[in-house]
């Protein structure tokens, strides 16, 4: 499904919600930071094997070692924001895309623009976290 977007495309309330415009830009918009995150996934782990032990002096090598601890959980975080662009993707694929997965409403797309992953309107995802808060406090 490739729509032509004008330049400087940008979603608005005054077109149909989720028209193939809108569902093109936000496929492009999802894509575009899915291989951000790859490459610099690519360039954290060159980064790995060209510094591995390096470091001669064993305070040296402990604070690079704690370095490279740091930003492989930021990596594990974005292997996991991965997973949600791809599952946001696949909701484009399969025109489901900007609508709550609660309340079956639109979200907003000042939302989807902040959020592009969101899959609940703001007031489910508040009612959501509160819930959680409650529930993980008994």
């Amino acid at each position: 499904m490739s729509v032509e977007l004008p330049e400087g495309y940008e979603p608005s309330d005054k077109e149909e919600f989720m028209c193939d415009q809108h569902l093109e830009y936000f496929r492009r918009k999802l894509v575009g930071w899915k291989q951000s995150i790859i490459n610099d996934s690519r360039e954290t782990l060159s980064h790995l094997q060209e510094d591995s032990l390096k470091e001669p002096d064993i305070a040296d090598r402990a604070s690079a070692e704690t370095d490279w601890s740091v930003e492989l959980r930021t990596r594990d975080r974005q292997r996991k924001l991965v997973m949600k662009i791809d599952a946001a993707i696949n909701r484009i694929e399969h025109k489901e895309y900007g609508y709550c997965e609660v309340s079956g409403e639109p979200i907003s797309l000042k939302r989807l623009e902040a959020r592009p992953i969101a899959t609940m309107t703001i007031e489910s995802q508040e009612m959501h976290e509160n819930y959680e808060k409650v529930h993980r406090d008994s």
